[in-house]
C-alpha cells in the first residue's frame, strides 16, 4: 500500500503531542509550537533546574494530558541522546507528554534513520529545536576510545555501531583533560557541526531563525546539562545558579 505525505504525517507511530505548556484544549494535529528556538532552550533549562530541585514528575503526564495530545503532536524540541538507561530527557528536562520529540541510540549518532526522525520533527512537526546530547562516561564512546587506543574489537554490529565516533576520539586525541570526556563533547559537537551545516533540509530554517540546534552534556553524577555547544545568538538568560553548569 502506498501512503500519501498527509497520511504519512498522520501515522499513528508518531502521534503524541500538542503545543508545550497548555492544557486548555484538545490537540489541533496541525499545529505547532509557538516557541521560538531561544524560548525551547530556556524551557529545557528552567526543566533541568526543576530536575535539580528534585521535581520527579511533569504536570504534563496525567490522565487528561494523555487524552489532549492523542490526536496531534507538536514538540517544541528534538532531543537526539543517547541510549543509556540512565539518561531519559523527559526526566531530566522535567518535562511531560508531547512536549519532547525524542531520537535516541548508543553514542547518540546520527544514522540515516536518525537524521529523517530529525527532518521530521523539523518539517512534519515544527520543532523550533535540536540538541544533541552526550553524557558523562558514555560506554559507546568509550568504546571508541578503547578501538581508537587498543585496537579493541566488538561482536556483532557493536563493532559499526561505534565506528561513527572514532573521528571524534582522534580529534579529541589533543586536547588537555579527559581523553573520554573530551571525546564526548567532540562526538556531539561534530554531530551538531553535520545539522548546523551538512542536512539540505534543516539549512532554511535555521537561516530564517526558525530552528537551532545545539550541544549539550549531561552529568550522571550532579544531574546537571552543560549546554556547551550553541549558535552565538543563544544567550543564556537564566541566572547562573539556575543553569546547572
Amino acid at each position: 500500500m502506498t501512503l500519501s505525505r498527509r497520511s504519512l504525517f498522520a501515522c499513528a507511530c508518531c502521534a503524541g503531542a500538542v503545543l508545550p505548556f497548555s492544557r486548555a484544549r484538545a490537540a489541533d494535529p496541525h499545529a505547532h509550537t509557538a516557541l521560538t528556538p531561544d524560548e525551547a532552550l530556556d524551557a529545557l533549562r528552567q526543566g533541568n533546574a526543576a530536575f535539580l530541585r528534585g521535581a520527579t514528575a511533569s504536570p504534563l503526564s496525567d490522565e487528561h494530558r494523555r487524552h489532549e495530545v492523542a490526536g496531534g503532536q507538536a514538540p517544541f524540541a528534538i532531543l537526539v541522546s543517547c541510549s543509556d538507561s540512565r539518561v531519559p530527557p523527559e526526566l531530566l528536562f522535567a518535562r511531560g507528554l508531547g512536549e519532547l520529540f525524542v531520537v535516541r541510540n548508543a553514542g547518540n549518532t546520527v544514522d540515516s534513520a536518525a537524521m529523517g526522525s530529525i527532518e521530521y520533527g523539523v518539517t512534519a512537526l515544527g520543532a523550533p529545536l535540536i540538541v544533541v546530547m552526550g553524557h558523562e562516561r558514555c560506554g559507546a564512546v568509550s568504546a571508541a576510545v578503547s578501538v581508537v587506543s587498543d585496537n579493541a574489537r566488538f561482536p556483532g554490529s557493536i563493532g559499526p555501531m561505534v565506528e561513527p565516533i572514532i573521528p571524534a576520539v582522534l580529534e579529541a586525541r589533543s586536547d588537555p583533560g579527559e581523553l573520554l570526556d573530551n571525546a564526548v563533547r567532540r562526538n556531539v559537537s561534530r554531530t551538531v557541526r553535520r545539522l548546523r551545516e551538512q542536512a539540505p533540509l534543516l539549512l532554511a530554517p535555521q537561516a530564517e531563525g526558525r530552528l537551532k540546534v545545539v550541544g549539550a552534556r549531561y552529568d550522571l553524577d550532579d544531574g546537571a546539562v552543560d549546554f556547551f555547544d550553541l549558535p552565538q545568538a543563544l544567550i543564556p538568560s537564566l541566572p547562573a545558579d539556575q543553569l546547572g553548569r
